[in-house]
């Protein structure tokens, strides 16, 4: 998966769970500047991210991935 739709994915779980960039960013304890970059592909999430990222959106980091189900 590339980084655009990596980037695409986070969002549109992100907004489908109801939360605001800034409300996720700061259960992550990362800047809304850092979450808007990684939400637009501009800045490459690190795989710590990723699973915390996954984790606050009640996911598993093979679904925020696409991969889930061996895809």
């Amino acid at each position: 998966m590339d980084q655009q739709q990596l980037a695409g994915r986070i969002r549109a779980f992100r907004k489908l769970k109801g939360y605001t960039q800034n409300e996720l960013s700061e259960k992550l304890g990362v800047s809304v500047a850092v979450l808007g970059a990684v939400e637009r592909g501009t800045r490459k999430a690190e795989p710590r991210l990723l699973r915390e990222i996954a984790d606050a959106l009640g996911i598993d980091k093979e679904e925020l991935n696409g991969t889930e189900g061996g895809n």
